[in-house]
């Protein structure tokens, strides 16, 4: 699907569902802002606006298209005998958390961006995408007026998407605390050590994003204007504390992970020490059972008259002796 849109410098919409046919001229045209957005396009598509109409270089089609685990920025300048315009093309990713699955699910978003162009590319719908379409249609804080605006809306949405996936691994994590503390079991354990995994694996996607957002807040691309720097150096504070809020959840679930193996050990420790305690009560009454099973002719204690009860008395009143002892010293 391709969505067309065309803006004047004063930000207002100037034309959308632009023909084919008429994206050339616009494009030529100084006075006029023009916006396309491919969402799971289809490969003739495709090739109509990223190779027919903008003329970008193979290589950053390729990167396109192609599905990249890692965030990436590259400035392309026109040599000889190319046909498309400076452009610089990024690779970013967009994150969601499900509860249900205790996974962050990523999704691409490709840019191409020039001085009078922006070029979106992502195979999934994406609430940023459509927020930032809503807010240039209605005139909103003149986002519209240039490309690197509209980036800059772009990547300050995606980073804030990632706050709500950030408070239910927040919530998931108090929960996982509050199971290590009753009832640590082997389900516990496992969800502590998916949710690590899952930390680290959105650590990873952080990373490398703030080494590119990084970029543009220094500065570093023409085709970002001057004024625009502080507003992306903006999204990078953003996504840098969202790393650093990542990293308190790794120690809170690597404290999570030791509360569980202290209770673990210490349910262990308590069978153990029941177990223990069974055996030497019962200690007496096997002493005595075992002495009188030897069944030997010559035990004179066998032939006495009340030697049965004497012998059960002796192993009642130990047990009970034993038991109040440990009762005193507070064993159990």
């Amino acid at each position: 699907m391709i969505r067309s849109l065309a803006f004047t410098t004063k930000g207002s919409l100037h034309t959308k569902d632009i023909d084919l046919f008429l994206m050339p001229t616009l494009l030529a045209d100084t006075n006029l802002f023009l916006w396309i957005d491919l969402e799971a396009p289809t490969r003739e598509e495709v090739h109509t606006i990223l190779e027919s109409v903008f003329h970008f270089h193979p290589l950053s089609i390729e990167d396109c298209v192609t599905v990249s685990s890692s965030p990436k920025v590259e400035e392309y300048s026109p040599k000889e005998d190319d046909l498309f315009l400076p452009y610089l093309f990024m690779v970013i990713h967009a994150v969601d958390y499900s509860r249900q699955d205790g996974l962050f699910a990523t999704s691409e978003l490709d840019f191409f961006l020039g001085k009078n162009f922006l070029v979106t590319y992502h195979e999934k719908p994406l609430r940023s995408v459509m927020l930032t379409e809503e807010r240039t249609l209605k005139g909103t804080a003149h986002i519209a007026r240039a490309p690197d605006r509209v980036a800059h809306s772009l990547l300050d949405l995606l980073v804030e998407n990632y706050k709500p996936a950030l408070d239910e691994l927040s919530m998931e994590i108090g929960e996982l605390e509050q199971q290590a503390l009753q009832r640590p079991d082997k389900h516990t354990l496992n969800k502590i050590l998916q949710i690590k995994k899952e930390v680290l694996h959105l650590r990873q996607i952080i990373g490398p994003q703030c080494e590119v957002l990084s970029r543009f807040a220094q500065g570093e691309f023409k085709l970002i204007r001057p004024k625009m720097v502080p507003y992306f150096r903006n999204v990078y504070d953003a996504l840098l504390r969202i790393g650093q809020t990542a990293q308190g959840y790794t120690d809170s679930l690597t404290g999570i992970l030791q509360v569980y193996l202290n209770m673990s050990s210490n349910q262990t420790g308590e069978v153990v020490k029941l177990l223990t305690l069974i055996t030497v009560i019962t200690t007496p009454l096997m002493m005595v059972g075992t002495w009188y099973g030897m069944n030997f002719k010559d035990m004179p204690e066998l032939s006495h008259a009340h030697a049965y009860p004497l012998a059960a008395g002796v192993m009642v009143l130990s047990t009970i002796a034993t038991y109040l002892y440990f009762k005193k010293k507070r064993w159990f």
